[in-house]
């Protein structure tokens, strides 16, 4: 047998990786400069030329944050809302994506497109004739009002249905031929199949639904139901703000998005590939 012969690596490709990592030390930079500020006195905050490496480094800014808001109650209010309004926008746009995709029925394009083309509405039209209907609900300040509008959503079952679309028809066919019915193909079938797409959804329903500002600012004024964005605002006084102590919270806010995506990354691309997403 002839011997192999290892191939080079090309010049373009050369400088698509220096590219790629200037661009990843790029955005790093910032989270970087996030977790340095956090761990500065108020002192060294602003000193010029900035000090990457906190010195001295100290923790006590993380337990300003604790003592300046009831943290633990905002971690324990996105937690939840997060977690079920995820949970909620992966099953009903898996079930609306499989009709779509699946289910032959009059007016099925038609609406598909009339459903999309809500993703050009921006959330601002919205958000009035959203709280009237909380509101008249007898919802405001609770977790079905934090959690209801962000459990559907027009991307989530485009996303969902362009992978139900690649599914072979002969998994189908055969389950009919077994008696089985639309139903039990969906949840005995077609959403096991559909686990990497489910994993995209829910990381990008995840990090939308633990980042939101606007909609729990409007419909919540009681502290024990804000959300974590919008209670750690509170760290940001009128006059003067203790930076060092707003990036701690920033911090802690980071690090469920980051342990999210890190779990679900392997997902992530493998759902999109089937997608047809780029």
């Amino acid at each position: 047998m002839l011997a192999r012969k290892r191939r080079g690596v090309s010049l373009p490709d050369l400088l698509t990786y220096a590219i790629l990592i200037a661009g990843a030390v790029v955005m790093l930079l910032p989270f970087a400069w996030m977790v340095s500020t956090s761990l500065k006195t108020a002192g060294a905050t602003f000193v010029t030329p900035p000090n990457w490496l906190p010195d001295p480094a100290t923790s006590d800014n993380y337990a300003k944050v604790f003592d300046s808001a009831p943290v633990g109650q905002f971690l324990f209010n996105s937690i939840v809302v997060s977690a079920t309004s995820t949970a909620l926008m992966v099953l009903f746009c898996a079930m609306s994506g499989y009709a779509f995709a699946r289910i032959p029925f009059r007016g099925r394009t038609v609406l598909f497109y009339a459903y999309l083309a809500t993703l050009m509405i921006p959330q601002q039209v919205t958000l009035t004739p959203l709280f009237i209907i909380m509101n008249w609900l007898g919802w405001t300040n609770s977790y079905q009002a934090l959690i209801l509008p962000a459990s559907f959503g027009a991307f989530g079952t485009f996303l969902l249905r362009q992978f139900f679309l690649r599914l072979p028809r002969e998994i189908e066919e055969a389950a009919f031929i077994d008696g089985a019915g639309y139903v039990r193909i969906f949840f005995t079938i077609a959403i096991h199949l559909a686990r990497p797409a489910l994993a995209t959804l829910a990381v990008f329903a995840f990090m939308a639904s633990w980042n939101s500002f606007l909609w729990p600012l409007i419909i919540t004024t009681d502290t024990s139901m804000m959300t974590l964005p919008l209670g750690l605002s509170a760290l940001q006084g009128r006059w003067t703000t203790d930076w060092n102590v707003l990036m701690a919270g920033a911090v802690i806010a980071t690090l469920p998005i980051i342990a999210v995506y890190v779990f679900a990354q392997r997902f992530i691309i493998k759902g999109l590939s089937h997608t047809g997403l780029k």
